[in-house]
């Protein structure tokens, strides 16, 4: 998923900074602002529909989960349309689905159904999945194994996420980037497994990144980013 010269520039739920977050206007923008990859959020209506939107309520307190897609908001776009919107980008879909939202999926419905849109809209060449839920991920791999994975984590033992995303035949770690250091990013790449860093807007710790080889960059602004990528090129 990574350019081998720089890191690969991935807008966090589109160009958020410059328009509403996971929104067909934020993905254009981060396509415009020179992202090769989006990160999205993905959750299930009652209708079964997948949706993309970060919190599992809506701002009023209605649970995504509880409303068919012709009772949400206008600017929540379906998993469908967003993929249509990236044309021409890499999506990096997570699915959120952990036993403490409200809307938890104990049958990981929500992985199959995003299996099927991956490979109706995108292909695996284009996509990487992620999630903080390994059981969500691991039920996608068993419906679509060459769908890639990544494993999401914010807390605890690097080495002991890096053990547990090649356990579970994954592509790639996604950590917070609090944990990310040289030896995290050489030790996971030794194992065969991308690296990519979220959330990271500071323009300095961009640069290091870079420095210590991360494969991609997620970012609230893409355009930042591209233009320090570039100028490292350069």
């Amino acid at each position: 998923m990574a350019m081998a010269s720089a890191p690969t520039v991935i807008a966090h739920r589109g160009a958020r900074e410059a328009a509403q977050e996971n929104t067909l206007p934020a993905f254009r923008l981060a396509r415009e602002f020179g992202a090769e990859w989006v990160e999205l959020d993905a959750r299930r209506t009652a209708d079964g529909v997948v949706v993309v939107h970060h919190d599992a309520q809506l701002a009023d307190g209605r649970v995504l989960a509880e409303l068919t897609v012709d009772e949400l908001p206008e600017f929540i776009p379906s998993l469908a349309e967003a993929l249509e919107e990236c044309h021409g980008m890499g999506v990096n879909i997570e699915i959120k689905n952990l036993p403490s939202d409200p809307d938890y999926d104990a049958d990981h419905l929500v992985s199959e159904a995003v299996a099927g849109l991956v490979q109706a809209y995108l292909g695996p060449e284009r996509t990487i999945v992620s999630s903080f839920n390994i059981d969500t991920l691991d039920r996608l791999y068993a419906v679509d194994p060459t769908i890639p994975l990544a494993y999401l984590f914010a807390i605890g033992d690097p080495a002991m996420a890096i053990a547990r995303a090649c356990a579970h035949e994954m592509t790639a770690i996604h950590p917070y980037d609090p944990l990310v250091t040289a030896s995290l990013v050489e030790r996971a790449q030794d194992e065969g497994l991308a690296v990519n860093v979220w959330t990271v807007n500071d323009p300095e710790r961009m640069k290091v990144l870079a420095g210590f080889g991360v494969d991609g960059i997620c970012t609230d602004v893409p355009d930042v980013a591209r233009d320090v990528l570039d100028t490292l090129e350069a």
